[in-house]
């Protein structure tokens, strides 16, 4: 039998293993599509609100969390700049859904990397099950089936319930199997960048020492992406019988992990505020 010491938190808890905010059918009907590029962040806020029995507009939403675009026509080490921090991280949700309701609601970050000594699913229906509304911040390159393509973002998506090993989301409507989630939301902070995004970008102008420059910090050199990207380059340049590479990566912006919302003046709002950090594995 397992130590008792050794049980994940949620055991220990007592916690169930089913919780619902809103049925399928709700789900379907109150959920809000993305609203616009790269803003699965302020979506997830606006189904949050909603999640709360409070209103936001989308476009006051998007506005509040500060949406960052990606700089699609710029040169590469702009537009590569542009890709670690599009879209919005997890203080930028927390900190626009306080605004957008004018300060009813409040959101705390749960970091799940590195692993954490917690049971995913009791412990989301637990804060459901009390009124608390969860969103994920997950890197989606993560737990991708076989033979589909990589995908090329993180994403936000609002957690709407959960029952034993299932977690149910939103934006798009979808139910995932807790593993394949809780391993997109226990990732480092980096992204994947595809091959053909980045040699599109080889302009004649281009200078590839801006990676190593001021305006990337000391991660971009740690993964020496001026280096991933001039041996991408070579590879186009000579014919080789090995694989080439598929992705550089880059840093990203992003902490993978659950923030949970609740309204301010309530005891699950001063519940959550208090709540423990979940403790390393």
């Amino acid at each position: 039998m397992e130590p008792e010491s050794a049980r994940p938190q949620e055991e220990e808890d007592g916690a169930g293993s089913a919780a619902m905010l809103w049925s399928v059918q709700e789900a379907v009907e109150k959920q809000t599509l993305q609203i616009g590029a790269s803003a699965c962040g302020a979506t997830a806020v606006v189904d949050a609100l909603r999640g709360l029995g409070l209103a936001a507009a989308p476009e006051d939403a998007d506005r509040c969390v500060q949406t960052r675009l990606r700089r699609n026509e710029a040169p590469l080490p702009e537009y590569l700049l542009s890709r670690s921090s599009a879209g919005a991280t997890h203080a930028q949700l927390i900190r626009g859904a306080q605004e957008a309701s004018d300060q009813k609601v409040i959101g705390r970050f749960f970091h799940l990397h590195p692993r954490r000594r917690v049971r995913l699913v009791p412990w989301l229906a637990r804060w459901i099950g009390k009124g608390a509304v969860p969103v994920a911040t997950m890197n989606m390159q993560l737990a991708v089936p076989e033979g589909e393509e990589v995908p090329d973002a993180w994403h936000h998506q609002l957690i709407f319930g959960v029952a034993p090993n299932t977690v149910f989301m939103t934006n798009p409507l979808e139910v995932v199997r807790e593993r394949e989630v809780h391993q997109r939301l226990c990732s480092e902070s980096v992204l994947l960048i595809r091959r053909e995004d980045v040699l599109q970008r080889l302009t004649p102008g281009c200078s590839l020492s801006e990676l190593s420059g001021s305006q990337f910090d000391q991660r971009w050199q740690d993964l020496d992406v001026e280096g991933q990207v001039r041996r991408m380059v070579l590879e186009e340049e000579h014919e080789q019988d090995r694989p080439k590479m598929t992705h550089v990566v880059i840093p990203a912006a992003y902490l993978s992990g659950i923030t949970v919302f609740a309204l301010r003046e309530s005891e699950l709002g001063q519940e959550l505020l208090n709540a423990p950090e979940l403790a390393l594995l």
